[in-house]
Parts: structure tokens; sequence; C-alpha cells
């Protein structure tokens, strides 16, 4: 039987029509690059969709998996496919995801469906406001600097369908606000009364006004949408900086210290707001991570919590009004260094003349510190955002950099044989092995490695299994001096590698909190 399509090139599924309405008031200009990004933007979503399907237990009508047939995506997989990709249900080729999902009728699938039709729209939009077809922003030298390797990072999370969901931001806040499109945003500056502030650690002198009042930095958005229902105005003064990959994190443009404000609104699987405890444990967490990393030697450095705080609402810390002062990942480079997200290097490539020595290099690296830390109880969540990696004049392996402390994972009982005390509460502390795994294993063999490998591999399977082999030797070598626990050994070289289930947790109905599927360990 003759395959047919639903996807009709002319017409537009509503948030593309709203998306390209409001852009051509604001930005006319773009109209064409939006409607000819259209196509590549529905088959990249399509293409992490397909592999959710082949990876999560969705709750598919019994059956209904086996009738499903697609293009080989491997859980790894981060490049970005032609348009004309197309997955078949039955006889019936579908490219476009939102189709997909309303034949495959998934239960308590609303929501998921209206974040994947916004995350075509505003992928699309991403790529029109950068010119580019499946990524890269040809106007930016990813590796020139810090800030110029987040903001070349165009299309969002590598295996999430909703990886360019921003629903609350118009397509003019897009614009303005996104990192991809290369502006830069004016954090507003709001004083905070003693009595309705809470603040830890260090506040530093350029966060005080004349009075020596904190001044909390207040993002755009969140100072139109949610500043007037908490009772606070802006100063009227207001901080220039440039944002980066996970947009609500900023580095002032004079340099310093970059602040992680929260911003109420959905991207992704999660609301970018920052919690109570979070503001609390900064500095406890910063301070325990930094003892630990001086164990080591040298290899890894953390970007250490410097202050944080919040507005007290009905006396208890706001998450809508909160911000963390880190450090920035550029602190402590030598001359002819540069550091880099590692999903910078998985969409944009090092030129070598070996990849496998060159990621080889990289896993000698990388398995010393992060598995002596998880031997000590401490897994951070090491994916390709918050791993970064610097590089010499040579781009060659030199330190790594850890920024983002507050998902990290830590184990009270296992630090305390290392002879230390937790001071801490709340989600971040656990004691259950398969916990430290999950955060660990997932992020960085789920996400952090494989974006490396599939980004030096290119599609090609080969050098793709030579890439693997040379990530797993390091593994091998290391792990039974560095995992004290034969479970933990097992997880990382021979059992599946749990990846966090991203569209099974955006169904309606379901229970909150991270879930998770498993996916072939490539170090087996």
């Amino acid at each position: 039987m003759r395959a047919t399509s639903r996807q009709q090139p002319a017409g537009l599924r509503p948030a593309e029509a709203a998306f390209a309405a409001e852009l051509h008031q604001v930005r006319p200009d773009l109209d064409a690059a939006f409607a000819a990004a259209l196509p590549g933007a529905r088959a990249a979503v399509l293409a992490r969709l397909w592999r959710a399907l082949r990876i999560e237990p969705l709750p598919l009508v019994p059956g209904l998996r086996a009738r499903l047939s697609g293009p080989d995506r491997r859980p790894y997989d981060v490049d970005a496919p032609a348009s004309g990709y197309a997955v078949r249900l039955d006889d019936e080729a579908f490219t476009h995801p939102a189709t997909l999902l309303e034949a495959l009728a998934l239960p308590g699938s609303g929501t998921l469906l209206a974040e994947v039709e916004h995350s075509v729209a505003s992928l699309a939009l991403s790529r029109a406001g950068t010119g580019t077809g499946a990524g890269a922003a040809p106007s930016l030298d990813p590796l020139g600097s810090l800030e110029a390797a987040e903001r070349s990072i165009v299309d969002g999370h590598p295996y999430h369908p909703c990886c360019r969901s921003r629903p609350g931001f118009t397509v003019a806040d897009q614009l303005a606000f996104a990192p991809e499109h290369g502006a830069d945003v004016a954090l507003e500056l709001v004083v905070l009364p003693p009595e309705r502030t809470v603040a830890v650690g260090d506040w530093p002198g350029w966060l005080r006004d004349e009075h020596g009042a904190a001044l909390l930095p207040v993002h755009p958005w969140q100072a139109r949408e949610v500043l007037p229902g908490l009772g606070l105005t802006p100063t009227g003064r207001t901080l220039p900086a440039a944002p980066l990959m996970s947009v609500r994190t900023l580095a002032p443009l004079d340099g310093g210290p970059h602040l992680k404000t929260s911003l109420s609104l959905r991207m992704t699987s999660s609301v970018r707001d920052i919690s109570g405890g979070s503001v609390r444990n900064a500095p406890a967490i910063s301070a325990l991570l930094e003892g630990l990393v001086a164990r080591l030697d040298g290899s890894l450095r953390i970007t250490r919590n410097l202050a944080a705080a919040a507005a007290l609402v009905d006396g208890e810390p706001s998450p809508d009004l909160a911000v963390i002062v880190r450090e920035s990942p550029t602190v402590g480079l030598r001359p002819g260094e540069r550091v880099v997200p590692l999903a910078t290097l998985a969409a944009h490539p090092l030129k070598t003349e070996d990849p496998a020595a060159w990621l080889a290099a990289f896993a000698r690296l990388a398995w010393p510190p992060l598995l002596t830390l998880w031997n000590l109880g401490v897994a951070l969540e090491a994916h390709g955002q918050n791993l970064l990696l610097v590089l010499d004049g040579a781009d060659r392996p030199v330190r790594l950099v850890y920024r983002d402390l507050n998902d990290i994972r830590v184990a009270p009982r296992r630090l305390s044989r290392a002879g230390e005390e937790v001071p801490l509460t709340g989600h971040v502390v656990s004691d259950d092995p398969l916990v430290l795994r999950r955060k660990l294993l997932g992020s960085l063999l789920g996400g952090a490695f494989g974006g490396l490998v599939s980004g030096f591999g290119g599609g090609d399977r080969v050098l793709e299994d030579r890439l693997w082999q040379a990530v797993a030797v390091e593994a091998r070598s290391l792990a039974p001096e560095l995992l004290d626990d034969p479970a933990d050994r097992r997880a990382l070289l021979e059992q599946p590698v749990p990846v966090k289930a991203l569209t099974l947790m955006r169904l309606d109905g379901g229970p909150t909190g991270d879930r998770w599927t498993e996916t072939p360990n490539p170090l087996a």
C-alpha cells in the first residue's frame, strides 16, 4: 500500500500560525526565514519524539509500538535531520511530531501536544533569527568566548521533544531574551528591605544601594509578569548582562560572577524558579563541594555559590524572586586557555585528525574526579550544560569545570565514611545508591559522552563504535581503583544506562518528579 502523509506543505499548525502572525508584527524581515525554517524544525522535534517512542515506557495502546517504523536513531544521537524526516504508523508517514502525537492518542498527552507544537514553532524562530538551518550560528565563533559558546546552541536540548518549548514567552520576548538571538538583557534591580529579605553568603557590594540595602537582580520578563503581584517595584536601575544557555542565568557585561535568576515559566520540563531550599543550601553545598574537590588533583573546579537571596512573601522565601550569585566558569583560566560547555563541543565538534585519541584524552581527564566524587557520596549532574571543558591553545583537554550545584545528589552515609558532615536538607540529599547512579550516569554517559560521540561521529556508526571503545577503555582501567562498591562498578561498565524519560514526564496525570528509562550501555 502506498504511504500517505498528513503534512500539508502549505498548512500551519495553530502554534506555527500564531508565531508567524506575531513575527510579522514585530520582525517582518524574518517572515521568509521563519517559513523556510519550519520543515527542518519539524524534523528536528520529530527525531526527538521518535527517540522517546523507541526507549521510553510510554502508555501506548498494546501492539502499537510494533506498528511504528522510522529512521535509525540511537539514544545518543544529537544530529539535526533534514526536512522530510518521517516516522510511519502502519502505511501512513508523519513528518510533523504533533500529527504523530494526535494519531498515537497517548493518555494525558494534551499538554505535551501543545508543548511540542510550541517547540517546533519556537525552534523555527530560533533558526530564523540566527540565520541557521541546523543549529550553528555562522556569525559567532562557538569557541571564541564563553558567551559565544553559550549562544551557539540554537536547537536546545538534544533529546527532548520540548527542546525549544517556552510557553509564556511571546515572539518578541524570545527575540529579546533568548541567548541564541544574541541580544543582551537589562536586569531590573529591586531594593529588598531587610525585613523582607533572606540572604546567605557574602552579598556583593556591587549589588547594594547607597544605604547598604540588597539589590536583587530580576529578569525583565519576571519584573513585567510576576513582580507587580509581589508588591515590589524596580528601582529604575538596570544591570546589562548576556543570557547564557539556560536563559535565566546571565553574565554581567562588566564581568564578574554570574547571576542565576528566577524565571517562573516552563522551559522543556521545568518551571525555572529558585526554591527557598536552594537559596538556603547555596553556600553550604558550595563549601562541601569545594572541600571535596580540594582532595583531587586539580582536574576539576566547581563554580562556587558566593551568595544567594530571596524576597520573603508571607514569611517564606519566594521562588519567584530569588537569585544565586556564582563564580564564572572563566575564573582561573590561564593565558591561551578557553572554557566551553560540552554541549557546544557536541553541536560544533572540534576539527581533529584523530577524534578517538582526543576523546580518550578527555575520558582520562573526566573519569577520575567524577568517579571519585561518586565514590565519596556526591553525584554531579554532569550533562553538556553543567559540565564545561577548559581547552589549551591546541584544543587539548586541560581541566573540567562544573557549575550549578543545586541539583546534584549527596549521600550522607557515604560522606560520613570520608569524614564529611552534610549540613544540607531537601531534594539534594539521598543515601539511595540508585539515585546517585541515575544522577551521574544518566547525565554523563547518557548525555555528555553521548553528545561528544555523536558530534564527532557524525552518523558514521563504525567511527562511533571506535569512539565509545576509547571511552570504555579508560573507564574499565580506572573503575576498579576508584569505585569501592562492586554494584557501582557494574552499573558503570555492564548494566543498562539510566536516562530520564523526558517525554513520559510531560504527560498529564503522572507522578511529579523525574521518571526514568534505560538504554544499552555503550561501555559494556
